[in-house]
This record gives C-alpha cells, structure tokens and sequence, in this order.
C-alpha cells in the first residue's frame, strides 16, 4: 500500500502547487469522509482542468502533475496522474489504470491525424475508497461534454465512474477493447512505445493538438 501513497517524478504531489491545490480541495472537509473528499478531488480535475488532445509524444516533463497544474489543461494520462496526486496528498491511496478504448465518435481531424479510432494506453485513476479500488476516469470536462452531446462522467464516492458505451441519442461512444492493467507510477517507456508502434510516424507530421 505505501506504494500507492508516496511521491514520485510523475506523481509529486511533494511539490508546493500540488500540495496547495489539494490542501485548498479539501479545505474544512472531514477527513473522515474519504468518499467525500475522493469527489471532490474528482470534480476539480475533471472541470477545472480542460480536456485537451496532445497529438504528439508527451515528454515526461509534460506527464508531471505539477506541470498540468501550471499549464491548466491536459488529456486523458496527465488528468489521472493529477487526481492520483491529489488523492496522495490528502492520504488517499491511488493507482494508475491503463486501458485501449474505441472512441466512435472521435472528431474527423483526430481520426485523420491518427488513422485510428483506437486510443492505446487511455489513463485512468483508481482511488481506494472505504475498502474498495473504484475507477475513476476525469478526462472528459463538463463544458466538453455538453458541448458535444456525451454522457459526462459522473463519480459518487462509491461506484466506478467511466466513459459510458453510448452518447446521449444512443450511438455508441466508447468501447473498451484490451486491458493494460493498473501501475504505482507512470509506465512510460510502455506507453511511447505502444504509441509509436499502433501510429507509426503519424506523430512526425502532426505537431498540432486536436480537440476530441
């Protein structure tokens, strides 16, 4: 367990903007109410931090939950990582999940720039709350969500909260197709090379970034 509770170069919630930024979530909250404070720890990622694809090999650097903090916006693996450092920081035990997913209805210029509507190493936290690892994914923002007509992610402090199968009239959204597992730290060497073996060398002429 102490794994899943101590800093890391990812996960450093020992830095002071992450520290304050927990520290500030949970502000007069019981700590007895570890449910409580995994929501609310959920919902700062999820909508204060925008959605946003980066459609090029991220540097470790970019991966940081400090850097995601300063930069103020991210996708799918430095949103995890940030509410995995934010529910360490206030003593909740958490974890990295990993998984490939089919996004249906991905946008026409992702799926160009990809060739794919496979997304290989989707990132997702796992918070142990009250004796139970739930699953956690904050990637998609509200305002993302509404604006294109998806179910948002909704978490309750104790069921899983994930993408759903469908959007909101019923297509089918997302798909989960192979489990990668789940991770004390980030696989990073695992995830570049997923990456650049599933898309070639898209990545050396797409330096822009695309909304999802």
């Amino acid at each position: 367990m102490e794994d899943y509770l101590r800093p890391t170069y990812f996960v450093d919630f020992d830095t002071p903007a992450v520290e304050r930024v927990a520290r500030d979530i949970v502000a007069g909250h019981d700590p007895g109410d570890r449910a409580g404070m995994a929501v609310k720890l959920f919902y700062f990622v999820r909508d204060t931090i925008p959605y946003r694809v980066l459609w090029r090999l991220p540097t470790r650097k970019y991966l940081r939950a400090s850097e995601t903090i300063s930069r103020g916006h991210g996708f799918c693996i430095p949103k995890a990582i940030l509410l995995v450092a934010l529910a360490r920081a206030v003593g909740l035990p958490s974890r990295l999940h990993f998984a490939d997913i089919v996004n249906h209805l991905a946008s026409e210029g992702l799926q160009k720039a990809m060739g794919s509507k496979l997304f290989v190493f989707h990132g997702y936290a796992e918070i142990l709350v009250d004796g139970a690892w739930l699953k956690v994914n904050p990637a998609f923002d509200l305002a993302l969500t509404e604006n294109k007509g998806y179910f948002p992610v909704e978490f309750n402090g104790a069921q899983d909260a994930v993408f759903l199968q469908t959007d909101k009239l019923g297509n089918p959204h997302f798909e989960y197709v192979r489990d990668r597992g789940t991770f004390a730290d980030v696989p990073y060497k695992d995830i570049v090379d997923a990456w650049i073996e599933t898309y070639g060398d898209a990545f050396a002429s797409q330096t822009n970034t695309h909304q999802g």
